[in-house]
C-alpha cells in the first residue's frame, strides 16, 4: 500500500511562536507533547491522526537561510473573501509577503515568521476536499522521474502529468495532494519543511526503508544519532523520515 504522510515537519528557532502561527493558517489547534509542536485539528492530540495530514514543528538552533526552501505548502481557501480575510489575518500574526517572481498571479505568496514560504491560493475546484492543506509543493528537476519514485513509495496516483508538473492523491482521494513541480532552483542546501512518513499498520520500518532505498533513496545522517526514525532522502536530495509505528 505504501507508507502514509503524517505529518509536515517544519523547523523553526521558535517552536511555539511558530506552531501556533500555523494553528491560526489552518484553522486547527497547537499541541505541546513534548519538545515539538504539533498542529492538528481542535478537539485533543490525536496521532497519527486518521484523516489528515498535520505540521510538526521542530526546535532548531539556527534560523533559515537566504535560500527559498523547495517543499512548502499551498493553503486552500473557499472564495475570495476567505483568501483575503486569510492573508489579511495572517498578516497580522507575523507573515510577510513574498516576491519569488511570481508576477501577476492569483495566489499570494508568503512567509510565515521564520520565513519559511507558502502560498494561499485563491478558491479551486480541485482542493475544495482537501482540508486547509491543499498540496505540499516540492520544486524538483524532473517531475516524472519524481512522480515515479513518490508514486511507488506512497502508493499514491497521477492526477495530472505534464512535462512541468505532475500531481498525486491518495489511492482514496482524500487529504493534500503532492505536487512536483519543475524549477530552475538548484539550491540543495538542507530544507526547512520536509515530509514524515508513517508504515501501514502491520508493515516493518526497516523493510519500508529498504524498499525506498531500491527505489532510488539514499540514508542521510544529519547527527540524528540513535532515533527511532530514519533520515533518507529522494532521488533529487529531499529529505524525509520514515517513522516508527507508534
Amino acid at each position: 500500500m505504501g507508507l502514509r504522510p503524517v505529518h509536515v515537519n517544519i523547523k523553526a528557532v521558535d517552536a511555539p511562536m511558530t506552531g501556533r502561527f500555523w494553528a491560526e493558517a489552518l484553522g486547527w489547534t497547537a499541541y505541546r507533547p513534548g519538545a515539538t509542536t504539533y498542529v492538528g485539528p481542535a478537539g485533543g492530540l490525536v496521532w497519527p491522526d486518521p484523516v489528515v495530514v498535520g505540521v510538526d514543528v521542530v526546535p532548531v538552533s539556527g534560523p533559515k537561510s537566504a535560500a527559498k526552501n523547495r517543499t512548502h505548502l499551498d493553503l486552500a481557501t473557499t472564495s475570495l473573501d476567505h483568501q483575503a480575510e486569510l492573508v489579511a489575518r495572517l498578516k497580522a500574526h507575523g507573515a510577510t509577503a513574498l516576491d519569488i517572481g511570481q508576477g501577476d498571479v492569483p495566489w499570494v505568496v508568503l512567509a510565515d515568521p521564520e520565513g519559511n514560504e507558502f502560498c494561499v491560493l485563491e478558491p479551486r475546484e480541485r482542493y475544495r476536499d482537501t482540508g486547509p492543506i491543499a498540496a505540499v509543493v516540492v520544486d524538483c528537476a524532473e517531475p516524472a522521474a519524481m512522480a515515479r519514485f513518490w508514486g511507488e513509495a506512497l502508493g499514491w496516483t497521477a492526477h495530472r502529468s505534464t512535462d512541468d508538473l505532475v500531481l498525486l492523491r491518495s489511492a482514496d482521494d482524500t487529504g493534500p495532494y503532492l505536487e512536483l513541480f519543475r524549477s530552475p532552483l538548484a539550491d540543495t542546501a538542507p530544507d526547512r519543511v520536509h515530509l514524515d512518513l508513517l508504515p501501514r499498520p502491520g508493515d516493518d520500518q526497516e523493510a519500508e526503508v529498504a524498499r525506498l532505498k531500491a527505489l532510488g533513496a539514499a540514508g542521510l545522517d544529519i547527527g540524528q544519532g540513535d532515533v527511532p526514525w530514519s533520515c533518507l532522502t529522494d532521488p533529487e536530495g529531499h529529505e524525509f523520515c520514515v517513522l516508527a509505528l507508534p
